[in-house]
């Protein structure tokens, strides 16, 4: 008994360990659904403690690269004079998601104050590792009242 519950252990163990990260191998184009799901976890958790002002939690959502050049306190000063769009967000969707040689570029449409904004995230991944780098506020139109 116990050479079989090893046995299936072992198969268990080789099997995870031989899946491959969606961002293994970095190709331009689409992402795939797999990577879609990852940069939308990974950029909603950054949006998300943004919003409730964990500022720590949000920084951590950056690449290391980007923390090596801005600290917690500069992060948390380029936000709320540049992005408090992401603080007072009251939604977000998302939109194209493309990879390029050496990211992810990920369109997302958040809606704050009564106007919908569109930005365009950039990701760095380092050993299948996301990392946000940057994001760009391409512009704004009206919202829907409801």
């Amino acid at each position: 008994m116990r050479r079989l519950i090893a046995g299936f252990l072992l198969a268990v163990l080789a099997t995870g360990c031989s899946q491959k990260s969606p961002f293994e191998e970095l190709a331009a184009g689409p992402c795939t659904s797999a990577e879609e799901q990852l940069v939308d976890k990974h950029i909603s958790g950054q949006i998300n403690a943004l919003a409730a002002q964990d500022w720590k939690l949000a920084y951590s959502f950056a690449s290391a690269e980007f923390q090596e050049k801005v600290s917690l306190n500069q992060f948390k000063y380029i936000i709320a004079s540049q992005y408090s769009i992401l603080i007072e967000n009251r939604g977000f969707t998302f939109d194209q998601c493309t990879l390029t040689d050496t990211g992810v570029e990920q369109e997302v449409s958040v809606t704050s104050g009564g106007q919908v904004y569109s930005l365009t995230y950039a990701l760095s991944v380092s050993e299948s590792v996301l990392g946000v780098e940057s994001a760009e506020i391409n512009g704004a139109e009206a919202g829907l009242s409801t």
